[in-house]
């Protein structure tokens, strides 16, 4: 590899590289990125997103970003800034359609390009941590995003499924996979894991229990938490309001925060 290609540029101010996978779509991936990005900016952090899910990009409107430009400086692309205190930025190819209900209809080539120029030409500036979202599977663009990613030292994978076995034979998948990549499991999250009676507060599992917990065990990864069906969150992506702040009350607040302080401990704070 030459130096060029191990020269830090716009991520040498990047401390952290978290990858968001799930092998199957469907299970809440970029739910589970968005609100973990949210955790992390509540917890004083500063946090860009990388939304390489390039044929279904939705975190721009889980964050009301959608229809924002981007814009260029000398040293790449600008992402956009979802908050007014700019500590959240995110990156994404739904900036860069002309149409937002236009299909990405490309040959892998020019996907793994686009997701190497995300990786190479967008301008971060200082982050605590990176998110970087992508689509679901083990595609040539996982291959992509590793392979572009692996000079930096990406703190590991974050890996989602949902409690039913069709879910987790998938992710089982896609642990053999960052085995493979040589990428470090940080640990597993089970997502829409029972509804939550808003009324009686009794849980059903409306899918299935306990898949994604029983899978981390035999993995030998961390299981990080389950996170519930939860209508308030639904809401508030729906709508681009902020989960962590607005509805501390819900059932799924307690399992997100938990999720994120578990990744916060995989990162202790440097002395300055």
């Amino acid at each position: 590899m030459t130096a060029e290609e191990t020269e830090p540029g716009n991520l040498a101010g990047v401390r952290h590289i978290i990858l968001v996978l799930s092998g199957k779509g469907g299970v809440g991936k970029s739910t589970i990125s968005t609100e973990l990005a949210l955790a992390l900016r509540h917890a004083g952090k500063k946090v860009g997103i990388l939304d390489v899910d390039l044929c279904g990009p939705s975190i721009p409107r889980m964050l009301r970003a959608q229809g924002r430009a981007v814009h260029q400086c000398d040293s790449g692309w600008v992402p956009v800034f979802v908050d007014q205190e700019q500590s959240i930025s995110l990156m994404s190819v739904g900036f860069l359609l002309e149409k937002p209900d236009e299909a990405v209809v490309w040959r892998g080539p020019k996907k793994n390009a686009l997701i190497k120029q995300f990786v190479s030409d967008v301008a971060w500036g200082q982050l605590d941590y990176l998110v970087v979202d992508t689509p679901p599977g083990t595609s040539d663009e996982h291959m992509a995003t590793v392979d572009a990613l692996r000079p930096y030292s990406p703190l590991g994978a974050l890996v989602v499924t949902t409690p039913q076995a069709v879910s987790v034979g998938d992710v089982r998948r896609e642990l053999t996979f960052c085995r493979k990549t040589g990428l470090r499991v940080i640990g597993l999250v089970e997502n829409m894991s029972g509804f939550v009676c808003p009324h009686c507060a009794e849980c059903t599992n409306v899918f299935s229990r306990g898949g994604g917990e029983e899978l981390a065990r035999h993995a030998g990864v961390p299981f990080l938490g389950s996170v519930p069906l939860d209508p308030e969150l639904t809401r508030s992506l729906e709508e681009g309001r902020d989960f962590i702040r607005e509805f501390p009350k819900s059932p799924a607040f307690p399992a997100l925060s938990s999720i994120a302080q578990k990744i916060l401990n995989e990162t202790p704070a440097q002395l300055p």
